[in-house]
């Protein structure tokens, strides 16, 4: 743009961003009079564009609180239960197919199967959670529902299921000091997209509830799965209220490197580290 040559800046609010302080620059040469200096058109764009991210943050954070605030997953347990979290709907039998498929969908009841016949946990005392509802999993973003009746009630619903136990088990470590969802744990999806076996982000999700339900202010999350748990770490991956420690197996799935640059602490072991190796390092990472 030639030094004499000015613009002149019009604002046109757009249709689709609603209340929201987004608009577009309609702007032509005009005599220097009737003009506005091209950095002060910059400053424009550059105050609405932050004006407009911070509305929208604020808005979705209003959406957030209220979609927790109504939602039923948060109940009183009777001291009579345990804090273990479990429901026979957790496991997952899908007409035989699961039988085919590496991830084991019955692992749950078994282990509070072994847990009862070996005399730890009686089974009138463990906790039934209620289903995530759609209004719940949308306080983060969940992956695209299935339009497929018999994915949804087969496999679905079982993971919502674990997801209600997974919130509800904030609530319960806060008042008794620890709590067990026996299911759960989908540390690779987060709220923009799902995988490796994990549809919906419910460890994002419980945190989120703990925030505005428990008064919250601070959350560590201790991921020991052999897989890094990319998913909670791009949903808080400029959350300061979340520290992350993360110990997996970098020469394995997901090989997530963005995600990995938000770990706080990361500890990698290879495939073929002893157990006392193992324990070693993760006392010194807990130090």
């Amino acid at each position: 743009m030639q030094k004499n040559m000015h613009c002149r800046v019009t604002p046109i609010p757009t249709d689709s961003t609603r209340n929201l302080c987004e608009s577009v620059a309609n702007f032509r040469v005009l005599p220097q009079n009737q003009t506005l200096s091209v950095s002060l058109y910059r400053y424009i764009l550059t105050t609405m564009s932050s004006s407009a991210s911070a509305s929208s943050d604020s808005d979705e954070e209003t959406l957030r609180r209220s979609r927790i605030l109504k939602s039923k997953l948060y109940f009183d347990v009777p001291l009579s239960k345990v804090p273990v979290i479990y429901a026979a709907s957790y496991d997952i039998a899908f007409l035989g197919i699961e039988k085919l498929h590496p991830f084991d969908s019955t692992k749950w009841g078994r282990i509070c199967r072994f847990l009862v016949s070996d005399g730890a946990l009686h089974r009138s005392c463990i906790v039934e959670p209620l289903e995530a509802s759609k209004d719940d999993l949308l306080v983060v973003p969940p992956v695209a529902l299935f339009p497929n009746c018999l994915v949804q009630q087969k496999v679905l619903h079982p993971f919502r299921n674990q997801v209600g136990g997974t919130i509800l088990a904030a609530k319960l470590a806060k008042e008794r000091g620890w709590a067990i969802n026996v299911g759960g744990g989908f540390h690779h999806c987060c709220g923009e997209k799902g995988g490796g076996f994990c549809a919906y982000a419910d460890i994002s999700l419980c945190i989120h509830y703990a925030f505005v339900q428990l008064n919250i202010s601070r959350v560590m999350i201790i991921d020991l799965d052999a897989h890094q748990g990319n998913g909670h770490e791009l949903d808080f991956a400029n959350d300061r209220r979340v520290y992350i420690l993360d110990m997996y197996n970098p020469g394995i799935y997901p090989f997530d490197y963005e995600a990995r640059r938000y770990i706080d602490q990361k500890v990698e072991v290879a495939s073929g580290t002893t157990t006392n190796e193992y324990l070693k390092k993760l006392d010194e990472a807990l130090e």
